[in-house]
């Protein structure tokens, strides 16, 4: 039996989940992988995952266990059909499941409400703080229901470009991708609400996985993700909220923004779209802010000349492109623009993918990046800083790429040369 009173809230205090009978017995699958790390993204090897369901908590589902680069099995579970997810329904799309993540030395944690579709791969990554042995830590994540499946304030409507005019209203000269957003978890004025530091990319996945679902189609993700990245970056180049006197770069709140959760799993097919997109917006001519892209479900609340997410969906079904769907909502004028810059990264990709054969300085630059990251994941293998992309080169790609749920290709390519760059950062920074 769980202690609950024991657990260091960082979310609201535990409540009840409701899980129908049916998602238990239906044949319906879906996949989770749980990630183990330290916030510098050291792994968390030995820790022990036990799955359970919030409507049977006393019955082990599942029993797992990291490996040396913090990472479990991929497990298959129960879902909904798929077909709950395709369209408005009543019946909840998804299965919730229990996670008691145990691992010696480190803060107990207990997540509740981990979210399963079918046909898809959840990630759960979990967080986990060094504590003494005589000074034991737990720690409750509880995530809310899915957006389009609970109940949430609509979006509050803004002009989609701020007047350059206003005073402060723009402050950057370029548009940049931040390392890290600020993350107000309530309402702008709730100065009770928690500040997070998030990686950029963490924060749309984590939007995403929260307000769309990973069954839909492929172009209809990119839409979306599109949309959710075009909107941040509008917050963060006009420093919307810092310009109004608050620490913080974009809330929780659905009223005013995107709907993120602290501690929620993503799924792997939306984390590939926002690594392979995540420095792109969207534009009008002669505009030089990114578009506050609003959008809105389009079923229980209605939003003309925005993006509805069930149109969208439905959009997909028929066979339209990201930037066509895109242009249905938001008008034919609108077109996808890169960002200038990416914060945080000793240096930015050029635009052509690295694999057996290439040479230079970005491949040596790849070289020294994944033998650092070697030091702490200790399954990628050392290699020669000689700039030739050879086999023991892509062999080390490829093993990186099978630790950070990337496609195996052995090939450096945009979200992996980035994904590369932030885990050398984040160990670089250990180390200092």
């Amino acid at each position: 039996m769980y202690n609950f009173n024991a657990f260091r809230a960082r979310k609201s205090p535990l409540k009840h989940i409701s899980v129908y009978p049916a998602q238990m017995q239906t044949q319906s699958l879906g996949r989770l992988r749980i990630r183990c790390a330290t916030e510098n993204e050291v792994p968390v090897s030995n820790a022990t995952i036990t799955i359970s369901s919030p409507s049977d908590p006393e019955r082990t589902i599942e029993m797992l266990r990291t490996d040396e680069s913090g990472i479990t099995e991929v497990v298959e579970l129960p879902a909904p059909p798929k077909d709950y997810s395709l369209a408005p329904s009543e019946p909840q799309p998804y299965s919730e499941y229990d996670l008691n993540i145990v691992a010696e030395g480190y803060e107990q944690e207990f997540v509740s409400g981990v979210q399963i579709l079918p046909d898809v791969t959840a990630e759960q990554n979990a967080v986990l703080e060094i504590v003494p042995p005589d000074e034991p830590l737990e720690t409750q994540i509880v995530i809310p229901p899915h957006t389009l499946y609970g109940d949430f304030p609509p979006k509050i409507p803004e002009d989609e470009i701020k007047p350059a005019a206003e005073t402060g209203a723009i402050v950057l000269n370029q548009v940049v991708v931040p390392e890290f957003v600020i993350v107000h978890d309530g309402p702008p004025t709730d100065a009770s609400a928690q500040n997070y530091y998030v990686r950029f990319c963490d924060y749309i996945k984590n939007v995403a996985s929260s307000e769309i679902y990973a069954t839909w189609p492929e172009a209809t993700l990119y839409a979306n993700v599109l949309a959710i990245l075009s909107f941040t970056l509008n917050r963060v180049f006009t420093e919307w909220y810092p310009n109004q006197g608050y620490n913080f770069t974009i809330t929780s709140s659905t009223a005013y923004d995107h709907k993120w959760s602290y501690g929620r799993n993503i799924y792997s097919n939306i984390a590939f779209v926002v690594d392979s997109v995540f420095n792109n917006y969207l534009s009008r001519p002669n505009v030089r802010q990114p578009i506050l892209t609003q959008y809105c479900d389009g079923v229980r609340t209605s939003c003309p000349g925005w993006m509805t997410q069930w149109g969208s969906k439905d959009l997909g079904d028929q066979g339209l492109t990201a930037i066509e769907i895109l242009r249905r909502f938001y008008g034919s004028d609108i077109f996808i623009n890169t960002a200038e810059a990416v914060a945080g990264v000793p240096q930015s990709w050029q635009g052509v993918n690295l694999t057996v054969g290439s040479r230079g300085n970005d491949v040596r630059t790849i070289q020294e990046q994944l033998n650092r990251i070697a030091q702490v994941y200790n399954a990628i293998p050392r290699i020669i800083v000689d700039g030739i992309y050879g086999q023991q080169t892509a062999e080390a790609v490829r093993a990186f790429q099978r630790i950070f749920n990337l496609p195996v290709t052995g090939v450096v390519d945009k979200a992996t040369w980035y994904r590369i760059s932030g885990i050398y950062v984040a160990v670089a920074r250990l180390a200092s």
